[in-house]
């Protein structure tokens, strides 16, 4: 089975699961694969929209019921949880918007909302918001990436324009992680 037929069969599945239990990359792929016309880009923007809400309000269930468990009491303990923590108190409403768009605070955010007062009904609403947002954002940035690729180095072979695609995401993701540990350092000094 090609790698075409696998994307065209499987594709949609793969971003919902990536976009719930990874993030960025599955929905900037998915992007880049709806250039290439194997998927159409809205059920692409909406695999990773779906994928993104789900894994969310499942982090967000296992704070508010689960929190003995031991995989949520080791995400609980790790030390992005007191800067989660204090922005959540800080601006719950904006907090919850915005927390999938922090690096290195996605998934530690739903569980410590769950174990907050906050409404389980509010979480869902501004959860669906900000979902749609961010799925549609990154998927459109892969998009765009796939078509400029496709400009500048012409119609590539699909497995060597999606390694070209996880290269950039990697970069730009350890560019992130490198820019915030900077940061935080230089907040320590």
């Amino acid at each position: 089975m090609s790698i075409e037929l696998l994307i065209e069969h499987y594709g949609l599945l793969a971003i919902f699961l990536g976009a719930a239990f990874e993030g960025e990359t599955a929905a900037f792929l998915g992007g880049v694969i709806s250039h290439r016309g194997l998927l159409t880009y809205w059920s692409a923007s909406l695999a990773a929209t779906a994928g993104s809400f789900a894994g969310d309000q499942f982090w967000f269930f296992a704070g508010r019921y689960a929190a003995r468990w031991g995989l949520v009491r080791r995400l609980m303990e790790r030390p992005a949880l007191a800067r989660a923590t204090r922005l959540l108190e800080r601006y719950p409403t904006g907090f919850i918007l915005a927390f999938r768009f922090l690096v290195g605070l996605r998934t530690i955010s739903p569980i410590v909302i769950g174990t907050t007062r906050i409404a389980t009904g509010k979480f869902i609403i501004l959860n669906a918001v900000a979902a749609l947002v961010w799925g549609q954002l990154f998927t459109a940035l892969g998009y765009v990436f796939g078509h400029g690729i496709q400009q500048t180095l012409g119609h590539l072979p699909l497995h060597r324009h999606l390694l070209i695609a996880v290269g950039a995401a990697a970069v730009v993701a350890g560019a992130a992680l490198a820019f915030r540990k900077m940061k935080l350092s230089a907040r320590h000094s």
